[in-house]
């Protein structure tokens, strides 16, 4: 089947049948749904870097502490944080305000190299890696100065040729399509026309020129400067894991359009252009991720306060390279593990084998073992053929479990708004959302099985050839990228699940 021009604004629910490798959502609420209600609601933890809270699509999906009075400033259900109405902001100091950006994990350990102290308060595995962290991080800052320079040129260039592209066109907005149209004589104007339909052929857009000068800023202004430090705001002491009281209440914080996308994947009313999985699912909002790299103490706690409050499912829709407090993390999962609740995790979005490099948190423990109930979650798109793979996605016959849509997937996003994504942050809520339908319906089943249905039911495609992600390029099996060589379906699961329960003790 030849693939569509481009991809509808529901592609991902949408069945293969159709047109797009979808999950079957729409088909299996005319033909296995209908007429029938959940059996329970499921409470889906979004670990991100906020959730907007007032957005109309979400407004009636959040979770609200049932033990706890808004407002109050009062610890009424006695876990020592006051007000966690909505879920809890680890990264927000007690004075109400927030961290933004943060450095990337490679620049704290860099800046702990940096001194004998700091050398010493490493973690074991790392200490011997101060060479390899410096150089890493002198790399990595190189090539985001690189980078910059090289966006600052076309932003440049915009700057030139836009002002001429309007006056020719005779209005301030200007798409591929408008400067398709113009014709002059003059050759300013022509010039101008053709360098902006090359950058528009290109995938280079004003807008996205604009995103990416303040991603790379960010990157030299914060993630990759050692003398930067926003911690304090926070309050606690950090290096100490028995500290897990801090934080604030608000779980939108300054920039939450990240972690609004993912809510709105998984439980968004479809009314005004919602695409939500299963909008009878409620979201617990646990922020912990800045403009840089979480910091494991923050997800730690993050999992634990979603497991004790009941949580069935938490999505992870983050990932670094670097995890030195990992025995804090893997106690965490652990303890979300014994407690029977299913965690699932985007693969990451570096174009990496995961048998080679690491995006934390990951399944496998220090110590040795694995959890059970985790499900590490790669990005397919929403063409066919060769190019099914999302190109940024991570990758690994034994690291990645299953694949699922994240390519231009749309969703919630800020001011009330809407916005297409893509990434492995994008997939994780799609699994996370066919889990909590799958929960919701048939409440006898275990995260264990949940986890296994999923697996089971994927639509397999391992044969089939597709451009492997990534630097190496060349092609690879789809199905040497996961263990699955699978998609997740969301009918598939439904009719499996219906079989399961039924034969469940």
């Amino acid at each position: 089947m030849p693939d569509l021009a481009e991809a509808p604004r529901n592609w991902h629910l949408l069945d293969p049948a159709e047109g797009v490798p979808g999950i079957s959502l729409l088909r299996a609420e005319r033909e296995l749904l209908a007429g029938r209600q959940p059996q329970r609601t499921v409470l889906v933890a979004v670990i991100d870097n906020g959730v907007d809270t007032a957005h109309a699509a979400l407004r009636g999906r959040l979770w609200m502490n049932p033990d706890e009075t808004p407002g109050n400033n009062r610890d009424d259900d006695g876990n020592g944080l006051a007000d966690d109405v909505r879920g809890w902001n680890y990264i927000g100091g007690p004075d109400g305000r927030n961290v933004h950006q943060d450095t990337y994990e490679v620049t704290r350990l860099a800046r702990m190299c940096d001194t004998p102290a700091g050398r010493d308060s490493l973690p074991e595995r790392y200490k011997n890696d101060c060479p390899e962290i410096q150089q890493t991080l002198q790399r990595k800052r190189s090539e985001a100065q690189q980078v910059m320079g090289q966006v600052r040129q076309i932003d440049a260039l915009y700057s030139q040729i836009l002002p001429i592209l309007r006056r020719a066109h005779g209005g301030d907005s200007l798409t591929p399509a408008d400067v398709q149209r113009i014709t002059s004589a003059n050759d300013t104007v022509r010039q101008a026309r053709e360098l902006f339909l090359r950058l528009a052929s290109a995938g280079i857009t004003p807008a996205d020129v604009e995103e990416a000068k303040k991603a790379y800023a960010s990157q030299l202004d914060y993630g990759y400067n050692k003398s930067f430090n926003p911690r304090p705001i926070v309050g606690d002491n950090y290096p100490d894991p028995s500290v897990r009281l801090y934080g604030n209440a608000d779980v939108t914080g300054p920039d939450a359009g990240h972690g609004t996308h993912v809510a709105g994947i998984i439980a968004a009313e479809r009314d005004g252009g919602g695409t939500g999985i299963i909008p009878s699912a409620r979201i617990m909002a646990l922020r912990v991720v800045p403009d840089g790299d979480e910091r494991d103490k923050d997800i730690a706690n993050a999992i634990r306060y979603a497991v004790d409050q009941g949580a069935q499912i938490i999505n992870m829709s983050f990932g670094k390279a670097f995890s030195p407090y990992k025995e804090l993390v893997d106690d965490a999962v652990r303890y979300a593990d014994s407690r029977g609740v299913l965690m699932v995790h985007g693969a990451g979005n570096d174009g990496y084998d995961l048998a080679t490099k690491k995006s934390f948190p990951t399944a496998t423990y220090l110590s040795g073992g694995r959890a059970a109930n985790w499900l590490t979650v790669g990005a397919t798109s929403w063409k066919n053929r060769d190019s099914l793979v999302a190109s940024f996605s991570n990758y690994g016959r034994n690291q990645v479990d299953v694949f699922a849509p994240g390519v231009d997937i749309y969703s919630t996003y800020l001011d009330g708004g809407y916005k297409a994504e893509s990434g492995t942050s994008m997939a994780s809520p799609v699994v996370a959302g066919v889990a909590a339908l799958i929960m919701s319906y048939h409440p006898t089943l275990t995260a264990t099985d949940v986890r296994q249905i999923i697996l089971d039911s994927s639509v397999k495609r391992a044969d089939q050839m597709v451009l492997r992600p990534g630097p190496e390029g060349g092609s690879a099996r789809f199905g040497d990228l996961s263990a699955t060589g699978g998609i997740v379906n969301a009918y598939e699961a439904l009719r499996l699940a219906a079989q399961r329960a039924r034969t469940s003790p």
